[in-house]
């Protein structure tokens, strides 16, 4: 549609294009706006789960440190003791278990950790057995679990941001949540930007003056413009975990050569075998490498001889594999670098540098230890918990809006209304048919977003099917 200039009585040559972009975007917002209070309503209790699970979850770093402070630091001494005696003292305080790995203590007065399979915890975690670096007393132990070592606080609450403690079922709602939040979090960011407003400043801040409904939705446009960008990265980063989206995706990024490179350390004649060796037993010990083994120590010095030193974690030789020491430090910039070591000699057998890992595999990297809470230590953690509380507030705030909205004239109790039907007839055929292909593209990739999203549908044609019967009685 062209516009007159009022001045010189011809078209200006950005008046179809404005007027074009302003009319699709009109046919286009009610059924965003749609999408987005379905979504808000029916997913926000399982997102207000997961924000809520996550804000106890980026809190529990600090937690753990207090709680298990006995077990994690000690009085700095005047030196350290080998560690081959730490690990003689750990294994002499329990016998039955068998010796995985170990993480040397990382600073002064912090205690070295032990880990360990055992009949004494359940399977998929380890026994941690804190030693104590300069008398090799055992301070304690507790379970332990995953990479970044969760003592049982953290753990606790990991499994229930993960799965609501369910098992496979739980993992359902995460993924269901995870699904969602970039939808509703771009979805909301669309209206928001696209509302009218006399002032720019309303954009990015609350309006002071307002009241009612209106000043509710201020702030949760507000604060959801501040919080958008972190929300769509941790749905991303989140994705990656999923049972049925995260298969794609790493299928995906295994396809663009992105894939997670490990060091080798099979030694020669051996079958199998790889850098990730947890689960196996040291030298010389039931189920562990047989035959010359120099030590962990010697091994320990071979590493820091390649530059491999620091906040470390050594994993001790299985049969017809070696050691491999890896760095562990993933504050930024990371230190990842690893190593793998022969038993006989204390030859290094290979070496991975994290700046030879492939750009997708580093950027994978740099987004779960985000979303962990481990890339950048407190300020990380500080962040995620913001976050949290802001889409927590975000959740509230939606469904204030809609007990806003209810008839109350017609009856005392109600909800709002959604945006009426068949807004998608108003989509021009030239977006519409692009949008339905990008849809079922991305409700393949994301199953479960595709399903529960065939699952509105289905539901919403029901519930119209049944107002149109209703109405012609």
């Amino acid at each position: 549609m062209a516009i007159d200039d009022p001045v010189r009585g011809t078209e200006t040559p950005e008046a179809p294009a404005a007027a074009e972009t302003r009319s699709l975007w009109s046919a286009l917002r009610p059924l965003v706006l749609r999408i987005h209070f379905y979504a808000g309503v029916l997913i926000a209790p399982l997102l207000l789960l997961a924000a809520t699970s996550g804000l106890l979850y980026a809190l529990s770093f600090q937690a753990e440190k207090i709680i298990y402070s006995h077990e994690l630091t000690t009085d700095a001494g005047e030196r350290i003791l080998p560690l081959d005696a730490q690990v003689s003292a750990a294994r002499e305080a329990h016998p039955q278990g068998t010796v995985t790995a170990v993480w040397p203590s990382p600073e002064e007065g912090a205690t070295t950790r032990v880990l360990m399979t055992s009949p004494e915890v359940e399977e998929g975690k380890s026994l941690a057995v804190f030693v104590d670096p300069y008398t090799a007393q055992v301070r304690g132990e507790l379970p332990s679990y995953g990479s970044s070592g969760a003592l049982p606080l953290r753990t606790w609450l990991d499994e229930l941001h993960r799965d609501l403690h369910l098992g496979d079922l739980g993992r359902y709602y995460s993924e269901l949540a995870a699904s969602w939040l970039w939808v509703v979090a771009l979805g909301g960011l669309l209206l928001w930007i696209g509302r009218k407003r006399a002032a720019k400043r309303a954009l990015v801040l609350p309006e002071r003056s307002a009241s009612g409904r209106r000043r509710t939705l201020s702030w949760h446009g507000s604060v959801g413009l501040w919080a958008v960008t972190g929300l769509v990265l941790l749905s991303a980063t989140g994705l990656t975990w999923s049972k049925y989206a995260g298969e794609n995706i790493g299928a995906v990024q295994d396809q663009l050569g992105g894939a997670t490179p490990v060091v080798t350390a099979t030694l020669d004649g051996a079958a199998g075998g790889g850098g990730d060796h947890d689960g196996h037993g040291g030298g010389g010990h039931e189920g562990g490498h047989q035959g010359p083994d120099v030590g962990i120590d010697k091994a320990v010095e071979a590493a820091a001889a390649k530059g491999v030193d620091g906040r470390i974690s050594v994993i001790l030789p299985a049969d017809g594999s070696g050691y491999v020491v890896k760095e562990t430090d993933t504050l930024f910039p990371v230190h990842l670098d690893s190593v793998a070591i022969d038993p006989a000699d204390g030859r290094v057998m290979d070496e991975l540098r994290f700046a030879d890992y492939p750009l997708l595999a580093k950027l994978t990297r740099f987004g779960i230890d985000a979303h962990m809470g481990v890339l950048f230590g407190l300020v990380n953690q500080l962040a995620l918990a913001v976050l949290m509380l802001a889409l927590i507030l975000l959740i509230v705030w939606g469904y204030r809006m809609w007990w806003l909205r209810r008839p109350t004239k017609d009856r005392a109790l109600g909800v709002g209304r959604p945006m009426p039907r068949g807004a998608w007839r108003k989509v021009p055929p030239a977006a519409l048919l692009p949008l339905v292909a990008a849809t079922a593209v991305v409700g393949w990739f994301v199953p479960m977003l595709g399903i529960s999203l065939l699952v509105f549908l289905a539901a919403d044609m029901a519930l119209g099917l049944v107002a149109r019967s209703r109405a012609k009685s």
